[in-house]
Formats: structure tokens, sequence, C-alpha cells
């Protein structure tokens, strides 16, 4: 039996329990799944208690990405390369992996970006979510732009993950096939030059859902599309490797 959960603070609002109760029933195999809220600091503490305690797999969200990486044994290609985790398979040893790329081309592929090379995508943010949509698309042949509020984090996404720099002053709207934004609900947008873009751009995923995506109330738009399709796609993702290694 798979005996899962999410972690992370906060989990109250996740829509993984309801999403991961239909795999089982789907593909016929019994398990359970919690939402389990750890805070930060917390995070390699818990994860071994819930390894002791019978469970299987993790799903990992903020703010414990990079917590999770730092205490997986192994992982796959993305997690190693934006030093972040979403998902740990627990056994003798923990492997972490990272879907949130996958999340991020299933987002954009519902929401209308069917096809990514060669297109250029505007990622907000970055943090760990940033990150991984960043490496998926770049590696999937999209041309990957960053805009963070703080340039130095930003320059480092461009240095090791081969995305372009925000230039304000070069970018035109009409450009981006699609804007992703991993900001945090109710973030405030101060960059002319970016609102600019959002309002323009013909495709807009926020990476938050329900009544934490807010990028469309802000901009005024309500062709704004929330990230249900990435949870979905990610949520996929992350379950097949649960499920792989019973």
């Amino acid at each position: 039996m798979l005996k899962l959960a999410v972690i992370g603070d906060p989990v109250e609002h996740s829509a993984s329990p309801v999403l991961h109760r239909r795999f089982f029933d789907a593909a016929g195999i019994a398990g359970t799944y919690e939402a389990i809220r750890i805070v930060a600091g917390d995070g390699a503490r818990a994860i071994e208690e819930l390894r002791a305690a019978g469970y299987t797999g993790l799903n990992v969200t903020t703010p414990l990405k990079e917590e999770a990486f730092a205490r997986a044994d192994t992982c796959d290609a993305i997690a190693r390369a934006t030093g972040a985790v979403n998902t740990l398979v627990l056994g003798t040893t923990i492997h972490g992996c990272n879907t949130d790329g996958i999340g991020t081309i299933g987002a954009l592929a519902s929401a209308g970006l069917d096809e990514v090379v060669g297109r250029r995508v505007l990622v907000l943010g970055a943090g760990p979510t940033a990150r991984a949509a960043v490496c998926a698309l770049a590696r999937a042949g999209a041309i990957v732009t960053i805009w963070n509020r703080t340039q130095t984090k930003a320059d480092v996404i461009v240095r090791d993950l081969g995305a372009r720099a925000w230039l304000a002053e070069r970018d035109d709207a009409r450009a981006y096939a699609a804007v992703f934004s991993t900001l945090s609900p109710g973030a405030t947008l101060t960059d002319s030059s970016l609102v600019r873009v959002l309002k323009s751009a013909p495709i807009v995923v926020d990476a938050n859902y329900g009544a934490r995506a807010t990028l469309g109330k802000t901009l005024g738009r309500d062709d704004v599309a929330d990230g249900a399709a990435m949870l979905a796609a990610s949520a996929r993702a992350a379950f097949d490797y649960f499920r792989a290694d019973r």
C-alpha cells in the first residue's frame, strides 16, 4: 500500500490529496494521502520521522523544496540542476525528483502553448519553482527570459540554467508567446515595463491556484490561467514515481 503525503507551509489549501486519491482509484491501488504542515527549517527532521512512520512518498511544497533536496540521497537531473525537490520516494534510501518542470510545460499547453520549441517564454520569480520552470523550458527548446525583483538572484539563473536576462528597454511584449509567473499570491508589481508585458502577452499562467491565484485580478485580466493544470501534470508525474517504486 502506498502511504503518501504533501508537506509544506501552508498545505491546507492543497488539492494534492484529492488528485492522488483519484490516481489510486484509477490505478486500482490501495493507498492513503494526507496534507501535513511542516514549517521551514523542520524539513529534514520531518522527512526522517515520516519515513520511520511508514510513509513511502512525499510531495514537497513551499518552503521545503531546498531542504528536501539537501536531504535526498540521490536526485534526478532537474532536481540536481535547480537544487530543489518536490517529490521524495522514501525507501532504504531517499530519492528526490522535481516534476515542477513537467507541470510548467503541462500548464502552458493547457493554456494554449502546445509547442515551446523556439518560442519565447518569460518566467517571473527566482525561487525553486521558477528554477525548475526555466530548466525544463530551456531543455525543451524554449527561449527563456527571467525576471525577478532581486536582480542578483535572476543573474544566477541566467548563469546556471541558460535563461536570458530581463532587459526592459529591449523586451517587446508582442514577442513573448507566454508568461509563466511563480510570484507569491498578492505580489505587488511596480515594474511598469513588466506590467505592460503582462497585460499584452497572449498567454499568462499563474503557478498559484484556487484563491491563491491573484495575478489575474492584479492585472485586470480574466483570461489568466491558474496553476491547476500545472499541479495536475506535476502530481501525475510524481504519482508515477511513487507507483514505480512499489
